[in-house]
């Protein structure tokens, strides 16, 4: 959900802090630690891009809170910064193969037998975390392309994707997290950012970049039931996968003059609407609405 920016917005100088070259994905790399995937680079091994991000990430301590090693996360910020021009990476040992067409099954069509149509008859409500190349990955992955209006993308940087299913393990929604925007003019105006704190912060807060109720549910209130346990949820799931706890959580909501099922989180006491933003799709015209929740 990166805007785009330039350079200049990814990247702050010694004005963010004395020891800080730059700041990616929350974390700011001191000059010192610069250092490091540059003399790599430049080293007679000639290391190729895996490899750099493994030893670039060895030596400077990146680890997660399980005490494994940031391998995706360092793959992501590398490739960021040689984007930006930060640092030179030799080119890729192979081009990257095409990502495989997701094909529909009989597990992602709608039941021959009505869902219950009321809350009551649906909870308590099971909330699983859907983990890469599962099973459960694969269907995710496939409702989304299936039924949700911006189809199926890889979610950027960190992120968190979780399948909700009724009492009687009958699929609900579907919905996904991730690294928030870089910049966002109606968010930072809300909470007072000026661009030193945004690179200071950004990493406390979470996307919601996809958020799916199956089309052939009809309950009224289950979107924001959704919403509310997952705020209740993702904190923690969060702190305990890259030991950071998020306070907001934002979202861009389809205007509701868009017609098409729901895939977007629904309003609620709790969220806070921000403004209008250009739609992602590329569908001229159409608007998205960015709310916030804490």
């Amino acid at each position: 959900m990166d805007d785009g920016g330039s350079k200049a917005a990814r990247i702050h100088q010694t004005a963010v802090s004395d020891d800080i070259e730059c700041r990616y994905h929350g974390r700011g790399f001191t000059a010192a630690e610069m250092s490091v995937p540059r003399t790599l680079i430049a080293s007679p091994e000639r290391l190729n891009r895996h490899a750099l991000s493994r030893e670039f990430r060895r030596r400077i301590g990146w680890y997660r809170p399980d005490g494994g090693l940031k391998d995706m996360m360092a793959r992501v910020t590398m490739l960021a910064m040689h984007r930006d021009g930060v640092i030179e990476l030799p080119p890729p040992t192979q081009a990257p193969s095409p990502p495989k067409p997701i094909t529909f099954g009989p597990d992602t069509e709608p039941p021959p037998v009505p869902p219950p149509a009321s809350l009551d008859r649906m909870r308590p409500l099971e909330v699983r975390t859907v983990l890469r190349g599962t099973r459960h990955s694969a269907l995710w992955n496939e409702f989304i392309a299936r039924y949700h209006y911006l189809g199926h993308t890889r979610l950027v940087g960190a992120q968190m994707r979780y399948a909700v299913h009724d009492r009687n393990g009958r699929p609900l929604a579907m919905p996904g997290f991730s690294t928030a925007a870089w910049r966002l003019a109606p968010r930072d105006r809300f909470i007072g950012w000026t661009p030193e704190r945004r690179g200071n912060n950004l990493h406390r807060v979470v996307d919601n970049p996809r958020f799916l109720i199956l089309p052939w549910i009809q309950a009224p209130n289950l979107g924001s039931h959704i919403l509310a346990l997952m705020r209740r949820k993702l904190p923690r799931d969060w702190a305990q996968r890259y030991s950071v706890e998020p306070v907001p959580i934002e979202t861009f909501a389809r205007d509701r003059a868009t017609p098409g099922p729901s895939t977007g989180p629904p309003d609620g006491p709790s969220s806070e609407p921000l403004g209008d933003a250009a739609s992602m799709t590329g569908t001229t015209g159409s608007t998205s609405r960015k709310r916030i929740s804490g």
